[in-house]
């Protein structure tokens, strides 16, 4: 490697570095922390001394994190070559042993990596690291703009990966961005770098599997694409971009249709109806995003999206997905947790109340508060009483003020307009054979005072409410 070739992928680094710094939102003191993954192969070999005279220069303390699979029988003799070269250039190391939870290989390839990034992100919050970098390089992107292609990917997929970008599902926490310094470098000039710098590394025989994706695409199909179409990296990479600035404007689509058809927390279907279809899939896609929902399949999409619209106005439609539930009530669409046990199995709790403020019901998942009022149960009454909460079993009624009328639970819930599902998971609180509250209803006025004295108004809130 000459010179020249060197200087310009130290000066391309550099360059992709500082802008991918410019993106860390961060106090002066952490932002001036940086780590690499270090597995201690090649690419990342490369990444640590080209960070390594980066930091030097800026002034920056310079962590490396290693994750010890422990799947190779020198994964040991790894980890001691990796801090044997972090201890020789002065930076400071840390490593983190995981073990996979399952070892076949249909799936350790994915195991490896989601506990390796999990890992990663641990220590990064540990070490209090805003930013973790990545070896992914030219060659990285083109096999994962290929492998997308493959899979049957649209435009987010074709984006590959982007040069810096938040990951929380990967490293466990939104605050920590991901950075790709290499992304414009094509592997090969990376390993005439290492052997001109004469960097010491392992070689990972795993990279030789071709039962792997990524290792048939890598030793099988991109040496003949390389071959046929000299130069391919940059062409996919400059597709990927493509693809990037079209996911920018989907992004910006739907925020737009989503602020249109929110009704509260949920979606107000009369003005989805005036979408398109691929709009709609657009809007539904956004809004599971900002929901921390995974990304369900088109087919699933399309059979959702289909009897979300077709369905009748009184139908109680309920969807399920792996994250969630989706479901339908008067022209709204409701995104709700995925619960899955049985309600017949939570059995009734009898408590006392002495004078706490609130009390947690983890069996109805959610708080009691007891909130002093001018008028409400009376507070000495209320001490002597023995209390049960339970869920509805049906026939009960409340009566909420003196002058209205005494109506069943479910003429409440109605009128109230409280979805079918919420009113089976709201509890109620009762003094023997009287109802005394119903969540998401209020108070049963028959035992309700006011004048003199202290009073206690009852109120629910549900977990993550």
């Amino acid at each position: 490697m000459t010179n020249k070739q060197a200087a310009l992928v130290e000066d391309t680094f550099e360059r992709a570095l500082g802008y991918i710094r410019t993106r860390v939102c961060a106090s002066a003191d952490s932002s001036s922390k940086i780590a690499v993954a270090y597995s201690g192969g090649l690419d990342s070999s490369a990444l640590l001394h080209l960070a390594q005279a980066y930091a030097a220069t800026h002034g920056i303390a310079l962590f490396a994190f290693h994750i010890h699979h422990g799947l190779s029988p020198h994964a040991d003799a790894w980890l001691a070559h990796c801090r044997r070269e972090c201890e020789r250039l002065g930076i400071s190391f840390d490593v983190r042993r995981v073990e996979l939870a399952r070892k076949d290989k249909s799936g350790i390839e994915e195991a490896a990596r989601v506990s390796r990034y999990m890992a990663l992100g641990e220590l990064c919050r540990l070490h209090h690291i805003p930013l973790l970098l990545t070896a992914h390089h030219l060659d990285d992107q083109a096999e994962t703009v290929l492998l997308q292609l493959m899979r049957g990917s649209g435009v987010a997929g074709l984006s590959g990966m982007d040069t810096v970008n938040a990951a929380p599902d990967l490293l466990g926490d939104a605050r920590s961005l991901m950075g790709r310094p290499l992304l414009a470098i094509k592997r090969t000039e990376l390993a005439d770098l290492v052997a001109d710098r004469a960097i010491c590394y392992v070689d990972d025989e795993s990279n030789l599997d071709t039962r792997y994706a990524r290792n048939a695409l890598r030793h099988g199909v991109m040496p003949a694409l390389a071959e046929a179409f000299p130069g391919f990296q940059q062409r996919f990479a400059r597709t990927a971009r493509h693809a990037q600035s079209a996911q920018r404007l989907l992004i910006e689509l739907g925020a737009q249709d989503l602020a249109r058809c929110l009704d509260g927390v949920c979606l107000d279907i009369r003005r989805v109806r005036q979408l398109s279809s691929d709009r709609i899939d657009n809007l539904l896609r956004y809004w599971f995003g900002t929901r921390g929902v995974r990304m369900p399949s088109t087919a699933w999409l399309s059979e959702m999206r289909a009897q979300l619209l077709e369905a009748k106005a009184d139908a109680q439609l309920c969807v399920t997905h792996a994250d969630c539930q989706i479901r339908r009530h008067r022209d709204r669409i409701f995104l709700t947790p995925r619960l899955e046990e049985n309600l017949a199995d939570v059995l009734p709790r009898n408590f006392r109340w002495s004078g706490e403020e609130q009390m947690h019901f983890a069996e109805y998942r959610g708080v009691l508060f007891f909130e002093m009022a001018e008028q409400g149960l009376d507070v000495e009454w209320l001490r002597g009483r023995d209390l049960q909460i339970n869920y509805r079993q049906g026939g009960e009624r409340l009566k909420p003020a003196p002058n209205r009328p005494t109506k069943s639970l479910k003429y409440h819930y109605q009128a109230l307009d409280i979805p079918a599902w919420e009113r089976e998971r709201l509890p109620l609180v009762s003094a023997g054979k009287d109802l005394l509250f119903a969540a998401g209803i209020g108070m049963d006025c028959h035992h309700v005072a006011a004048g003199t004295g202290l009073h206690i108004r009852l109120h629910w809130q549900a977990a993550g409410a």
